[in-house]
């Protein structure tokens, strides 16, 4: 079964996870070590086997003792943050070759990279492309929004190669399967929820929130219902005159939850699409749900994280999540963006990272990346590359601010690289080393030009670190005529 808080589980200590800053470099696994196989192994008998239930026990799983050694963390307060349903870690059953990882408020910020096809792409090595990349650049967590065709293969590939979680949404493949969106049925949308689950999906947005009398809050919007899946729910809700299914099911969907262990991402249905509708009626209404069925899910030990905005402007982020935080009992909130302004198609990673930074340092737990494609189209590998380091910034920023166990000393130590004209270092240190690399190569690319005490911006004569070293050694030879030590200086 599952190890107590006392023991180190012996098949995790072969993972190391954490080779730099507070961040895990698993681009070097390999996708065919089934890290997890004999732990799930070991746990088959067990009729309930999500990670909320063994910590409501008072056991610390290897999955907690991984996701301990990641965030620099006790395992027992890995347990009873997740007992408490402040941190989860997604980690379906089915999925064998998962590295563990976690989200929640004591936790470092995370980010979640969306790939997928669409009805006009369809490519299944496309998408194993956008994979390699989100691990490469190490988004946190990986969705898969196909909506075109061939989509069980593409997910079977997905899974098969990420060491990191997976997400969907099971609505944009049961719509494939049925004519038109009024065509579904509460059935069968269900059975696309277990069979996702069966699977290996590590969790799923599902819009229940959105009920049929929170339609008519949307009639002063400019751009509506902007969530995909909300919007869909919507359409059914008035082709039929019946409530949202996924509400009325909610609870046989807990149930296959609860079997494979698939975490819930609340999908926030009525999130505001421009920052004209941002924190509206409509919007709160479908929170205060949320809240009522993140309840309901921890009394079956289904694990919750929580989906919020959206475009919103800046001055109103950390009201927003306050508002989540209590309405939704502190459990993982996972927001888009926020995007901080409506008028830069085509740089929108840049306009949400900027709302993601703030949304990030008043407790989001989880950043949904933008892409600079975000309303504009499919993005490409190039444009997941964007937006992951777009956002990793945002998220490492939100660290610093919230005094994450070593995010500032990776700050600390490029500094002192930087000063010390170490270019080599520097550039390892970087959070895109490549591209850092490549922008001082550019106009310097000679060899010894990683030695030199200058770059092209300043030139041999101009470069105020070299002179302020100057500075520094008259400090010390001042502290030597003193009799000073070298710790003066500090």
């Amino acid at each position: 079964m599952a190890t107590t808080e006392h023991e180190i589980p012996a098949s995790s200590k072969g993972i190391d996870p954490d080779s730099g800053p507070g961040y895990g470099d698993l681009a070097s696994m390999s996708p065919e070590v089934p890290l997890r196989a004999e732990w799930v192994e070991r746990r088959q008998a067990d009729p309930v086997r999500t990670q909320m239930h063994y910590a409501r026990r008072g056991i610390v799983t290897e999955e907690m003792w991984v996701v301990a050694e990641r965030e620099r963390l006790d395992p027992p307060f890995v347990r009873d943050e997740v007992a408490r349903g402040r941190m989860i870690i997604p980690a379906n059953v089915n999925h064998k070759n998962l590295v563990p990882m976690a989200i929640g408020i004591h936790a470092r910020c995370k980010i979640n990279a969306n790939i997928g096809n669409s009805a006009v792409t369809s490519n299944v090595d496309g998408e194993l492309e956008k994979l390699a990349r989100c691990v490469k650049y190490k988004a946190d967590t990986v969705m898969d929004l196909s909506t075109g065709g061939n989509i069980d293969a593409i997910r079977q590939a997905i899974l098969s190669h990420s060491p990191v979680p997976i997400g969907t949404v099971p609505i944009y493949q049961a719509i494939q399967e049925v004519k038109k969106a009024e065509d579904l049925t509460p059935d069968g949308l269900v059975d696309m929820i277990r069979r996702q689950a069966e699977q290996g999906v590590d969790y799923m947005t599902i819009h229940a929130g959105i009920l049929f009398r929170h339609l008519r809050l949307v009639d002063r919007r400019i751009t509506g219902i902007v969530s995909r899946g909300g919007s869909l729910m919507a359409m059914w809700m008035l082709a039929h005159r019946k409530e949202n299914p996924l509400y009325a099911r909610f609870d046989d969907i807990l149930e296959i939850c609860r079997k494979h262990d698939v975490s819930l991402s609340l999908g926030d249905s009525l999130r505001p699409g421009c920052i004209h509708d941002a924190s509206d009626e409509a919007q709160f209404a479908e929170l205060d749900v949320l809240g009522e069925l993140t309840r309901r899910a921890w009394e079956k030990d289904v694990q919750v994280m929580v989906e919020g905005p959206g475009h919103v402007p800046m001055d109103q982020i950390p009201m927003n999540i306050e508002r989540q935080i209590q309405v939704c009992h502190e459990a993982p909130f996972y927001v888009l963006g926020p995007l901080v302004t409506d008028v830069a198609p085509g740089y929108d990673h840049i306009t949400s990272a900027i709302g993601a930074a703030i949304a990030g340092q008043h407790g989001a737990a989880m950043l949904c990346y933008v892409t600079p494609k975000e309303h504009l189209g499919l993005p490409n590998a190039d444009d997941v590359h964007q937006g992951i380091i777009a956002y990793r910034i945002a998220a490492h920023a939100a660290d610093v601010a919230r005094g994450r166990p070593g995010a500032r000393e990776w700050d600390d130590a490029l500094s002192r690289a930087r000063y010390a004209f170490d270019w080599n270092e520097q550039f390892a240190l970087s959070m895109d080393p490549e591209v850092a690399r490549a922008m001082h190569d550019e106009t310097l690319p000679h060899e010894a030009f990683k030695t030199a005490e200058f770059c092209s911006m300043c030139g041999p004569k101009f470069c105020s670190m070299r002179i302020s070293q100057q500075v520094d050694e008259y400090n010390r030879r001042r502290r030597e005529e003193e009799g000073q030590g070298p710790e003066a200086a500090h």
